[in-house]
């Protein structure tokens, strides 16, 4: 596969022609919970629809801290590309690899023990409980193959190939849809069924692409040497990483506390959250996957010291993120219901009302996370990855604060919940453009 050099050629097409495959690739990864919802919720019930959104969320937190270090690291892989310097990639390749397996490992050690604290810690209503472990226990342990997945795909990424993580997850995207309809409708499977699914899926995308980059990059093939500053280097990825893989676990701490207030409503509430959610997030994933190829666009100019790039480069993601955007809020804003339709049958009216009022308050907002991602990209492509801790801090602080205050409390009820998300983004927004001035100045426009 051609490998796309951002540090060179015009920067609107490049940068359009390396996010278009990661967008598309993270679209298709959301079906693996999608293709759960959508045939858990027309084929077992509003329960088990329940139980599906509760579990996602949790796994979605947990696989956010292996993302967010591989994410890390990639900022690094992808700096040392920029500046042409293979030797030092493959160290922090191999030096990474181990740093992120260990971390997956000690995952498997929290998760297993602690299933009924997790629960009880969620607000799970007691009669989910029994269909909410079933399916994390099995969707969890598809976490080593999540851990494969990503950290192969940020290394192909770093070297200018967005294309080959596509084709990986385009494959088990496949194999996933075919065979929740054949354990759930066929084999009548139930939930345990869906994650099932799930898990042979991530497994079919996370060696593969393992396997593919073993072949294909001959610096994966050999080891590192022996230095005397190996223990720093890997103590400034650790550092990063962990500055990042924060950042998204923070993100996603956030929404599980949400999303424990949001079960404290009942399963009518959790349902319409879970259907909302699985929109939501494919309506604004191509901003998020913008932001992460603007990263990379920053990270390898970074590492070449092309300052004047990442200035021109910043102005131009600005303009196609906020109009992306705001299409996409028009969009969501008038098929709202139709869009709810598509997960819950027709006749769940007030769960279909509540999902799409959920929709227009937050769905019309999406300038704000659009602009809050490209924050996110610019300070994690300047090494400064800590900056965006603080923004998401910001972000999900706000959304917390104001939900558990005002949701319980005043006559807003759950509408609190779905208000305080873009008061959320506003306010990171605002403190991101402060902070690019004041931070970043060696590379603002």
């Amino acid at each position: 596969m051609k490998e796309v050099n951002l540090t060179e050629g015009p920067i609107f097409q490049n940068i359009i022609k390396f996010s278009l495959p990661m967008i598309a690739g993270n679209l298709l990864q959301q079906v693996y919970n999608l293709a759960d919802t959508l045939i858990v919720g027309r084929f077992i019930g509003p329960d088990a629809l329940a139980s599906v959104g509760s579990s996602y969320t949790l796994m979605i937190f947990i696989t956010s801290v292996i993302i967010g270090l591989c994410m890390g690291s990639g900022a690094f892989f992808s700096a040392d590309y920029g500046a042409g310097d293979h030797k030092r990639m493959k160290e922090d390749i191999w030096l990474s690899f181990w740093f992120i397996l260990s971390v997956s490992m000690g995952i498997y050690i929290i998760i297993y023990p602690g299933m009924d604290i997790i629960q009880k810690i969620m607000q799970v209503p007691p009669e989910l409980r029994e269909m909410t472990e079933e399916y994390i226990t099995v969707v969890f342990s598809g976490i080593i193959f999540v851990f494969l997945y990503n950290f192969f795909a940020y290394i192909l990424r770093a070297m200018g190939n967005s294309v080959v993580p596509l084709v990986f997850l385009a494959a088990s995207s496949a194999v996933n849809i075919a065979l929740d309809i054949w354990f759930i409708i066929g084999f009548d499977m139930g939930i345990g069924g869906a994650a099932l699914a799930t898990v042979t899926a991530q497994a079919l995308a996370g060696a593969g692409i393992a396997l593919y980059s073993l072949a294909k990059i001959p610096l994966l093939r050999t080891g590192i040497e022996k230095k005397n500053n190996i223990r720093r280097r890997l103590k400034e990825i650790i550092i990063s990483d962990v500055a990042t893989g924060a950042q998204q676990s923070v993100m996603n701490f956030g929404i599980l506390m949400i999303q424990g207030l949001v079960n404290s409503f009942g399963a009518g509430i959790m349902a319409s959250f879970a259907a909302a959610v699985k929109i939501d997030t494919i309506a604004y994933m191509p901003a998020q996957e913008f932001g992460n190829a603007y990263s990379l666009f920053v990270s390898q100019n970074h590492g070449a010291g092309n300052n004047e790039k990442i200035r021109l480069g910043t102005r131009i993601s600005l303009r196609v993120s906020i109009i992306f955007c705001i299409t996409v809020s028009v969009l969501i804003f008038i098929f709202a219901r139709e869009l709810m339709k598509i997960f819950v049958a027709a006749d769940e009216v007030e769960i279909i009302a509540e999902g799409a009022r959920y929709l227009r308050i937050e769905g019309a907002m999406y300038a704000g996370i659009g602009l809050l991602f490209l924050w996110y990209g610019y300070f994690r492509g300047i090494n400064k990855p800590h900056i965006s801790l603080v923004l998401t801090i910001i972000s999900l602080g706000t959304r917390v604060t104001l939900s558990y205050a005002l949701a319980p409390n005043t006559c807003l009820g759950v509408s609190a919940i779905w208000w305080s998300i873009p008061v959320g983004w506003a306010l990171a927004d605002v403190t991101g453009w402060l902070l690019y001035r004041r931070k970043g100045k060696d590379c603002a426009p």
